[in-house]
Formats: structure tokens, sequence, C-alpha cells
């Protein structure tokens, strides 16, 4: 190894070529390696979504979740098995161990589920698998708001959307606060008996017309022909000039006994933008892209493309990753320019100012061939990666001090200033190399940490190995070449270099200054190694005593300046959409009027709503009306993102009927709340009564705890048509008929769909009653035409009130119910986690039920455990 590192040195000239060709390559690598907001993760969970129209949670549960949890519950590397029933839907999630492989786990799942199929019901839809990517949170959100119609809006968005998407780096773009178009066939009454149409002629004439049927092909000898009769819809005028009935020679169109309009399907959620009805396009870049300049894409073609639009329309940027990738790579330079001047500033002040400039060179050299390693091993730049190489500055400098230091005395000896450096490097490669790989070792065990947590924290262990080791060819190879022809000690440092050459084979102890009175002292000691053992042996185990009594507990991840934050508005009861908007917009109110918000994107209505972010969007209360996202000013032109936090906090306590819970966003992968207790039982009613006595002990009876929820089933009606079959077995009335019936008050009955030419999708075409007739008391009034004429459904159909059921969650086969908390600043989660199981071990609770904890506790425990083993391993 000596003998082939001196026949390298001996040809500077293809070191020096080799060196500058590689700080080229690694600044070129800098400049235009993709750069990413966080570590592309892939975690290996899947959702499978199983929409049915109409049906309950419990049927939901029995029919979908139940067959489709038996088919997945024998995968290998499985995890956990999650199954949610809902109303007119169902979801599997399917959760592996972190270390299988994705492609199989991803074709596993998806044969359990074609297996599964056959056991659902007909009618269902199928299943659709989705793999859960934390890659495809948007890296811009472009937010369209203003007082101007709700089409207008709509039309520029779609139009922006399609621009934004043609950009190669972006994978897609979506809309959110949008409302899907509906052709509204608003029927009437009085004229339906008038002309005497039935519902079902009136709905089986719309159904049957809109078809497109091959009529097949003629082969007459002379030629062969396809034939096609086309009845598909094109646009509203064939809806409306649809023949509907013949009575008495005349054609009854559908437009004399209803009024169709195009219009949007009643809403289900709002979305506003700094206090104005929006409509944001949430920008997605392709995995591995350069996040700086697709987000200046956007923004360069958003600015072209808008300046035509009205005046009225107001654009704004928010949620911009690129903003923190620009913030990390400053730092990064900035703590590369200190050091390399600290280092400086210490070289020039021990070894001269030559020697300085060499040393200082090895930090940037490093780096860049750091970043020309990373990007041959097809990895970006992202946080983690930045955070790894400014922990690497102050390591990477010791190998070259070491050369720099041994060569100069080498050539205060005599010796030419290549001689000198090439003796320096065979000297001292194995006490450079052993430093090194001992630094390696401490890190090398955290490339096996598991979990997520591992796959995500990996970059930072991989970038200390990769820069530690461009360090080391940097202080062997280049570093004594360019020493070989730039180096020189200087006259002021010859005695000392002298005097410590000739005291190599003479007594150390006649050294003078700093360095002759440290060995001295060492000498001392070393007459005594079983009082320094002793006295040793006593400071560490103080150390560890004094630690583990008066700690601070463990911070999954440490606690840094919040820029964003997320403000759920939780309400419960049988409210609208637009109770839920109103209370939704007091929170917005006062947070707009908070110094240091500078934009608010709101969103209210259905309790599904999208997190944008990531991080605590995750985990969202079952009883959201509501959500802000909040961007903060710039750092340094506010006070404390805490402070603010905690101003919402206290200026939204007392708004009546809701409560407001603030999170500002994790560092690192998502975990969810301080406290996450899962309640198992075998019924939603034993779960639910469990999960509130739990609840209610941490409200009334723990202190420190704050924003205290749980799974359990929100308070609220349903109404139940229960239709007697026997009696409309007598008028020749059935269940179906009666449904459409019910749906005319509802949301419609859904006759059919047609693609006019300025629409991308399908738009639904409904019949429905008007406005002022849409409520459950219209039942009572309302007849259906059967062979016996018209029947009233108060003679059959009978209406009952029943608690609501949203939801039910499945874990592993048993109900599921979390009870959740945080702690409040100064409490420690750990001791709240060990309260709390200490008196669930006090009480006597129903047979079967069974208690986890599960989340950031559970996350910390193992991360610690894990850290613990590597640290010991990496030190032995």
């Amino acid at each position: 190894m000596i003998g082939a590192l001196e026949t390298i040195l001996q040809r500077p000239r293809v070191v020096l070529a080799f060196m500058v060709l590689m700080v080229i390559a690694g600044v070129y690598s800098y400049l235009t390696i993709p750069k990413e907001a966080r570590p592309d993760i892939q975690v290996p969970v899947y959702y499978v979504s199983i929409p049915l129209q109409g049906v309950s949670p419990e049927d939901a549960e029995r029919l979908l979740v139940k067959p489709m949890e038996e088919e997945l519950r024998g995968l290998d590397g499985m995890k956990e098995l999650t199954g949610i029933a809902a109303q007119g839907h169902a979801s599997i999630i399917v959760e592996f161990e972190a270390d299988v492989d994705t492609e199989v786990a991803a074709r596993k799942v998806r044969e359990k589920v074609d297996l599964a199929k056959a056991e659902l019901p007909s009618d269902a839809e199928e299943p659709i698998v989705n793999e859960v990517n934390l890659s495809l949170f948007p890296s811009i959100i472009v937010g369209l708001s203003g007082d101007v119609p709700e089409r207008t809006l709509y039309r520029h968005a779609r139009d922006l959307q399609d621009d934004v998407e043609t950009i190669a780096s972006v994978l897609e773009v979506r809309l959110s606060g949008q409302r899907e178009e509906l052709l509204e066939v608003i029927i009437d009454e009085i004229k339906l008996q008038a002309y005497d149409v039935s519902q079902e002629e009136l709905l089986t004439a719309v159904n049957r017309n809109n078809r497109l049927v091959a009529a097949g092909e003629i082969d007459a000898g002379n030629g062969r022909f396809n034939i096609k009769v086309p009845g598909l819809f094109e646009n509203a005028l064939d809806v409306y000039s649809l023949p509907v009935k013949v009575s008495n020679g005349t054609v009854v169109k559908l437009s004399d006994v209803a009024e169709i309009r195009r219009t949007f399907k009643d809403p289900s959620r709002f979305a506003r933008f700094n206090g104005k009805p929006s409509i944001t396009l949430e920008v997605v870049k392709r995995i591995g892209s350069n996040i700086i300049e697709t987000n200046q894409r956007v923004r360069d073609l958003v600015a072209a493309k808008s300046q035509d639009w009205p005046k009225s329309i107001r654009i704004d940027f928010a949620l911009d990753e690129s903003k923190v990738i620009f913030e990390v790579l400053g730092s990064l330079q900035a703590s590369i320019i200190t050091a390399i001047a600290l280092v400086m500033v210490i070289c020039v002040a021990a070894l001269g100012m030559r020697s300085a400039l060499l040393v200082g060179l090895a930090i940037p050299t490093s780096f860049m061939i750091g970043f020309l390693i990373v990007s041959l091993f097809g990895r970006t730049i992202n946080n983690m990666l930045m955070f790894g190489m400014v922990l690497t500055v102050g390591m990477l400098v010791d190998g070259a001090i070491v050369i720099v230091e041994f060569a100069d005395r080498k050539m205060a000896e005599g010796m030419s200033r290549r001689e000198a450096y090439i003796a320096a490097a065979k000297r001292m490669f194995w006490p450079v190399a052993s430093s090194t790989a001992t630094t390696l070792a401490a890190f090398l065990p955290m490339l096996f940490w598991p979990g997520v947590p591992g796959k995500f924290m990996s970059n930072l262990p991989i970038t200390v190995v990769i820069v530690l080791t461009a360090s080391l060819v940097t202080a062997m190879l280049f570093l004594p070449v360019l020493g070989g022809i730039f180096g020189k000690a200087d006259d002021s440092d010859n005695d000392n270099l002298k005097r410590l050459a000739a005291t190599e084979k003479g007594d150390l102890k006649d050294l003078s200054g700093f360095t002759g009175g440290y060995v001295r002292f060492l000498s001392r000691l070393i007459q005594h190694p079983l009082k320094v053992a002793l006295v040793a042996a006593i400071l560490i185990t103080s150390t560890f005593y004094l630690y583990g009594k008066h700690n601070n507990g463990v911070t999954f991840f440490v606690e840094t300046e919040p820029t964003q934050a997320l403000i759920y508005v939780r309400a419960r009861g049988n409210l609208s959409v637009h109770e839920k908007l109103r209370l939704t917009r007091q929170v917005e109110d006062i947070v707009r009027a908070i110094d240091g918000v500078e934009t608010v994107s709101t969103q209210a209505g259905s309790a599904s709503l999208s997190g944008v972010g990531s991080g605590a969007g995750l985990d969202q209360p079952k009883d959201a009306i509501g959500q802000l996202t909040i961007e903060l000013s710039p750092y340094g032109t506010r006070r404390p993102g805490k402070e603010i936090i905690e101003t919402i906090r206290e200026r939204t306590s007392q708004l009546p009927g809701i409560l407001v819970e603030t999170r500002q966003r994790e560092n690192g992968p998502a975990t969810g709340k301080d406290i996450r207790l899962q309640v198992r039982a075998d019924s939603v009613t034993q779960a639910s009564e469990v999960a509130t006595r739990v609840r209610r002990h941490l409200e009334h009876e723990t202190r420190g705890l704050i924003d205290v929820e749980d799974e359990t089933p929100l308070p609220g009606i349903e109404w139940t048509i229960k239709v007697n079959r026997e009696e409309a077995g007598r008028y020749g009335a059935d269940v179906i008929s009666v449904g459409a019936m019910v749906q005319l008050v509802t949301n419609g009955v859904l006759v059919g769909t047609y693609r006019p030419n300025d629409s991308r999708d399908e738009v639904d075409i409904r019949v429905r009653l008007p406005e002022n007739q849409r409520a459950i008391a219209q039942l009572d009034d309302m007849r259906l035409r059967t062979a016996n004429g018209l029947v009233p459904l108060g003679n059959f159909v009978t209406r009952e009130i029943k608690p609501a059921v949203d939801s039910i969650i499945r874990k592993d086969g048993r109900v599921s119910m979390y009870v959740k908390a945080n702690v409040a600043p100064g409490v420690l989660a750990d001791d709240k986690v060990k309260e709390l199981d200490s008196w669930l071990k006090t009480q006597q609770w129903p047979n079967g039920v069974q208690f986890v904890f599960r989340g950031a506790d559970e996350e910390q425990k193992s991360s610690q455990s894990f850290l613990m083993k590597a640290m010991t391993a990496g030190v032995f």
C-alpha cells in the first residue's frame, strides 16, 4: 500500500490533473444535482379504496372490510392491517415492515385484492390499490382567489393546471377547492302530473337515449361497412330536447316538465386563501428533479400566463419548499467559509501561513469530491445530506493538519518540500487512515437503523462516510502534491520545529512553552495509573448518574423555529357545510389579524380535509370541520413562531361551540401527537365506552396535557327510511323505486353522463326536486306512480331517527379507537405515558380489551434503544 502511494505521489502532474478534474466535476455536480426538501423515502404502505354508493358504515364493515381482511391478513412481512368503514366507502391500509421489498409487497397486495373481489357485492366499484409515497407532497402551492364568479375562477385554474403540467419536471398538478360540474334536471311535480309522466318514464327516457349503439356491419358483396347509431349527449341542448312521452299525439319533451341547467354539485367543502374564495393548485414535482428550478419555472409560467387575466383575480404562492433548500444551502456555504477562516487562523498561529492555506484548501476540495460521489450514486441534495455536510466540516481537516505538520517538521530538518510531503504521506498513512476509520465506525452502525426513521436518517451517516472518504483521498494524494509545490516552513517556526525533531530521540520534558508543560503534566500522571483510572471511572459513573437523574428527556426530532403551522377547528353535531364555514371563518379572521402570519390557506367542510404539507396534517382530529394552514413571515421580521402560535391559541380559546387546536410542522417523519393510546375491542360499543373513559381521565385527572381527543363515533343523528315490503308489494312498489324517490330529495338520481366539448371530464346528469322541496318532510307529500295509480309514500314507508355512526376503524381484525393528547410545554411525554400506563393497570376493564401505545413515544423509545446499541457498537 505504501509503495503504491509513493508511486502515485511521484507523478505530481497526473495527480494535479486528476484533482482539478474531480473538483470541476464536483462543482458541476453541485450546481446540477437535484435538490429536494426531504429525502425520498419509500414507505411500504398501501391504500386499498373500495367505493360502494350509499352503503352505511355498518354494512361497509360487514360486506367490504371483513372479506378484504380475510385475504390480506396472511401476507408475509405485514406490520399492521387497518380497515376503515365509512358512509359509501371502505378502505384498507396495509403497512409492511420497513425492510421489505416494496415491489414484491405491492404485487402481493394486488394479488390478494384480486382474490377478494369475488367476495364483494356485485355493485361495488373496482378496488383501487395506491402506494403511499411521501415524496408526492406539493413542492409549491399556487392560490387563485378573488371575488369573481366561481366558473371564471375554475376556468382560469383549469387552464393554468394544463400549462403547469407541461413543465417536464412537474409530475402532476392537483386542483383543490373546486366543485365538480353537474347538469341538473329539476323536475316540476305539477307538470309531471299534468302530462301524466311518471318518474320511471322520466328516468328511463334519459337513460335509454344516452347510448352509443354499435349496430354491426354490412357486407353486400361490393363492400363492407360498419354501422353505428350515435345517441350520446354532446351538449345540454340534446338533453333539453329529449322526448319523454307521447300524449294524444303530442310529444312531451324533458324541457316541458323540468328545468335543465348546467351548474356545480352541492358544496361539500369550501377553500379560501387569505380571506377570499379560492382554488389552489398543488404542484407535485417528479422524484429526483430539482425543486429550486421546478418552482422557479412554475413562478415564471404563472406570471406569464396571468398577464391578461382580470385584475380581480389574485395569485399567491405558498409553502414553497425551495426556500428551505436555499436556507440550508446558505447555511452550508456560511459554515464552510467560517470553518476555512477558523482553520486558517489556528493553523497560521501554529504552522504558518502557507501551511494554513494548504489545510484550508482541503475543505472545499473534500466537499466537491463528496458532491461528485453523491451525484454518481444518483442521490439528491436534501436537508439531511446538508446537515451531514455541516457536521463533517470540523472532522475532514484532521488528516490534512497531521500531514502538513509532519512535513513542516521534516522540512525543518533539511528535507526538500517534495521529499518532506512524500515522507509525511508514507509515515502518516496508517495513522490518518485508522483515525478516519474509527470515526466512520461510529457512524456506520446508523446505516442499519430500522424503520421509517432509519430510512430518513440514513442520509446522515451516508454523507459522513462519503465526505470523510473524500477527505482521506485529499489528505493522502492531493495535499502532498500541492505541498511539494507550494509548501514552505516559515523561519519563525524553524527553531521550535527543530527542537521537536531533536526530542524524538531525546527527552520530551526539555520542550519549552505550553507543549513542554503538557508533557511534564502527563509524565506525572503516568506514574500513578491506578489513581488516574479510578478518577476517570468516578467521573464517567457520575456523569451517567447525574444525566439519568436530572435529564430533560429524549426528543425524537429537535424542535426548531417553526415556519408553518396547522390549525384545526373542531366541532361536533349535524352541522351543515355552511355552518362549518361560518365557524371556521371566525378563526380565520382572528388568525389573519395576528402580526407575523403571512398567508392563511383555509379549508372548511367535510371531515376528510386535505393536509397540505407534511407533518401534523397526517394525524387530523376526527371531529375537524375546518383546517387553516398558515405560513409565517420570514424569520427576523417577526417575533418567535412559538409566541405567534400561543397567541393564536389564546385568542381562539374563548370562541363558543368549537375547539381550536394548533400544531407546528414536524421535523422529520410525521409521528403524530405525543401520546397515542390505541384501544382494541370486539365491538364498536365496547371500544367507544373504554375510549371515552380514558379520555375523561386524561382531561380531568391528568395534568400537563393539551389537545385531548379520541376516535369515538361523533355525536349526531341519521334518518332511516324503512320500507314495509309487504305493504309496498300490495301497491306494486319496491325498494328501488322508493330509493329513487328519496334521491330526488337528496343528491338527485344519476340518470347518465355526457362529455361536453368544453370539459375534460364527464359531467353527471342528475334529476332532482326544486331546492325549496329538498327536505325530509317532503317525503310525506310525495306520491309514487305505480300500476295502481299515484300512491303516497306514507302508506308503506316510515322514518326513524338513530344515532349516526360516521366510521368504523379496525386494526388487525379488531375494532380500534385512538385516544390522543399532546403534552404542555415543559412536560415530558415519557413521564405522562408511564403515568397513564400505571393508571390503566389499576383499573378494571371488560374482557378482551387491549391497550397499545403507538406513535411518537413508541418511535422515540425504539430509536433511542437502537442509537444506544449503535453507539456501543461504534465505540467497540
